[in-house]
């Protein structure tokens, strides 16, 4: 996963929408159940959707992942996404989602779920579908219930939990009139109750701590899904599933699920040489595997060995017969045989690639700008709006998303996505894209243009004046020699009318070559501002110079462009940005959990129970007991009592309409508080093999496993393809 993606506290989240985050039962009796407000999503999924009839019996599908995970137990805090894959396929989840991200009742676990009283206290009744057993035979009932309501309620902390949200508001799990029936009672009401035992481990793996703690951590000796875990081998990166007989519902295709742990980096080369059925990939992969699948014209043969020797011999000779050295030739001889290696392997790949084919889809996940504001300029909600006010994220989106194809809408909510049920455009509560206003705030907080700039320690200039001189009279002035452009250091030097060189009459103050307001600082080759409405500001002696840190690596090409987008729309009001790039291992424990940021861009996925799971990403830190900071989840420290009012309420509201109208409230004050701004729903690009039907880009969809698998040959057409037989050899291992 990219950092254009899920950090490791926020993978929590993420597993929360990918196992529990998955469902809706029929309303409560007079409660709301739909609301056009929300709309439609704005890319549905996209799997080659095929009728079973027409999917051949057996096979192996290879399925590239991030990582072969160090727990199977989606509870754990290491638990991550492969963590959670795994346990859609092999454990019993009471609901799932659907294509619009709305919860549904999963029919192979739960007959039927409701609230069967309200007062005095809550009441759910389970009723489990009949046939519903462990891979031991055992029947599935109260006991699994109870056991995992025990683990997770929090009250016994030799439970090493990440999260038991929900858990914690049961009072007491019971057997009903029969053994299909699990009576669960809370303490205090709790509208998301849909979103627990989803997973539902069984009561061995939760009945005591050592079990939990470690039992289920590389093995599942009892699960009860389509499939079962087989083995987890670390050594070979990979994790496979096999079908599991004591299955009472539809049948599983496919024989075995091998997911396998894949850099996003080398997966082109695994696709292309046979190892891989289906992969994410990122939009240069993708456009690869596009290009690929287009009809060849056949016109342009690739040049054999014996051309490449030919044409290397031809070379020699014109070399030394004009005197140039024999050495150098064979140097460039050697450069050309290389870079034909390296043309005949893109073409061998190429080729290989024309078995594809990309699906594609938006992920129910969305990026935002993170504005940490614990400390610096940004603890000024004044600098932050005007940060918010300076972004066109509309063009953010376009620059994303319509390259690829995909509907490019910037995100309105903080909370749900455009087809969700608590959807709504709440941006307005920011206002709308204004340069001017967004000057206005920064003036207010005590940044203008202009303002008089603190000289820098004159060890600091010494440091710089060796290395700055080279570079002085090239374009965008001096250059401290680490990538960072230090605009404007005064030289002294005066033309005699008040205004340095290049000044253009705003007085914004004395400039060097190419320059801007001394002591301010932006990326190497920042232009020089033209007018004083886009000179840049500064307070105290000192510029508005923000620090953008972004992660480096695979993946992390798409923030790139974003971040330089928002740093030139920044620019315009005057703001500078020093975009620092960090390993990726490290971006977010040491510096967005850290808070050693100003700017940062990384996602958080859109559940459908906003009020449990977005809680502990927008609440108000508190202090704990020790005297630090305790932001749970909130990497950017904004937050109010408001927006923590609200979500108590949304939390204990059991109709639906207003339960919907209190997480709109909610994400409007969050939006007013300008510490994160959504910008787009992240694209969702698979690689799939042509006849592997059923899977892909799943979007807000949950996989339904058991209909995965590789086409029939009578289903693929009348002459089949290149990835159909590929695909015969893979389905047939």
């Amino acid at each position: 996963m990219s950092h254009d993606g899920i950090g490791p506290r926020a993978v929590l989240r993420s597993v929360a929408f990918l196992t529990a985050g998955m469902l809706t039962v029929p309303a409560l009796a007079g409660c709301g159940s739909s609301d056009d407000h929300a709309g439609k999503p704005l890319a549905g999924a996209d799997v080659a959707g095929a009728d079973r009839s027409d999917i051949a019996d057996g096979g192996t599908l290879r399925w590239a992942v991030d990582t072969v995970p160090d727990t199977l137990n989606t509870f754990q805090a290491d638990a991550d996404t492969t963590t959670a894959r795994i346990a859609e396929a092999v454990l019993p989840s009471m609901y799932r989602t659907d294509g619009r991200g709305r919860a549904v009742r999963n029919p192979d676990y739960l007959a039927s779920a409701e609230v069967v009283d309200t007062e005095p206290k809550q009441v759910v009744v389970y009723r489990l579908a009949q046939q519903a057993v462990w891979s031991d035979g055992r029947e599935i009932g109260a006991a699994d219930f109870a056991a995992q309501w025990r683990a997770l309620s929090g009250k016994d902390t030799a439970y090493w939990t990440a999260r038991n949200a929900g858990y914690d508001r049961i009072e007491k799990v019971e057997r009903g009139k029969n053994d299909l029936e699990v009576k669960v009672t809370f303490s205090r009401p709790y509208a998301d109750w849909k979103s627990l035992f989803s997973p539902l481990y069984p009561k061995e793996v939760m009945g005591t701590p050592d079990s939990f703690n470690d039992g289920a951590r590389k093995k599942l000796k009892v699960t009860a899904g389509p499939f079962t875990v087989d083995t987890v081998d670390t050594e070979e990166d990979e994790v496979v599933l096999a079908r599991n007989p004591r299955w009472w519902g539809r049948s599983a295709k496919l024989q075995k699920i091998v997911l396998r742990a894949v850099p996003h980096d080398k997966r082109v080369s695994a696709l292309s040489d046979g190892t891989l059925d289906l992969a994410e990939i990122d939009p240069e992969a993708a456009r690869r595997v596009t290009v690929a699948a287009l009809p060849q014209d056949g016109n342009t043969p690739l040049m054999g060995p014996e051309a490449d020797r030919s044409a290397a011999d031809a070379l020699r000779s014109w070399a030394v017969a004009n005197g140039s050295d024999e050495d150098a030739a064979d140097e460039e001889i050697s450069a050309r045989e290389k870079l034909r290696e390296k043309a005949e392997k893109y073409a061998r790949q190429q080729k290989a690639l024309g078995g594809f084919e990309v699906r594609k889809s938006l992920e129910p996940v969305y990026t935002q700008l993170a504005l940490n504001g614990a400390e610096g300029p940004l603890s000024d909600e004044r600098v932050r709006r005007a940060v918010a006010r300076a972004l066109d994220r509309e063009d953010i989106a376009g620059a994303v998303l319509k390259p690829l194809g995909l509907p490019a809408e910037p995100v309105g909510s903080h909370l749900a996505l455009s087809g969700q049920a608590a959807y709504a455009d709440g941006s307005g509560a920011l206002g709308k894209p204004d340069a001017k206003e967004a000057r206005a705030l920064l003036s207010d907080a005590g940044w203008v243009p202009g303002g008089p700039v603190e000289e820098e320690k004159e060890e600091k200039k010494d440091a710089k004046k060796d290395e700055g001189e080279e570079a002085a009279g090239s374009e965008g002035g001096g250059d401290g020699g680490d990538g960072t452009y230090i605009v404007g250091e005064d030289d002294g030097k005066n033309d005699g009318d008040g205004k340095a060189p290049h000044d253009s009459g705003t007085g914004t103050g004395r400039l060097k070559q190419g320059g801007t307001p001394a002591g301010a600082y932006a990326p190497k080759g920042t232009a020089a501002p033209a007018r004083a409405d886009t000179a840049p500001v500064a307070k105290d002696g000192k510029a508005l110079v923000l620090r953008f840190v972004l992660p480096s690596g695979p993946g992390s090409k798409t923030l790139e462009t974003v971040a330089g987008r928002i740093a030139k729309m920044l620019e315009r009001i005057g703001i500078r940005t020093d975009i620092t790039k960090v390993d990726n291992d490290s971006y977010f424990k040491d510096n967005i959990a850290s808070g050693d940021f100003d700017l940062a861009l990384y996602s958080w996925p859109a559940t459908a129970f906003p009020a449990t799971d977005a809680r502990p990403v927008y609440s108000k830190p508190v202090p704990a007991a020790d005297g630090s900071l305790n932001v749970e989840q909130n990497w950017t420290r904004v937050g109010t009592d408001q927006v923590d009012q609200l979500f108590d309420q949304a939390i204990a509201t059991l109709d639906d309409s207003e339960r919907r109208e209190l997480i709109r409230k909610a994400d409007s004050r969050i939006w007013a508080a300008a510490g994160s701004i959504p910008l787009y729903q992240r694209p969702q690009l698979v690689a799939a093999r042509e006849n592997l039907a059923n899977a892909g880009a799943f979007g807000f969809a949950t996989p339904v496993y058991e209909d995965m698998g590789f086409l029939k040959k009578s289903a693929q057409g009348p002459e089949g393809s290149p990835g159909a037989k590929s695909g015969e050899s893979s389905s047939g291992s």
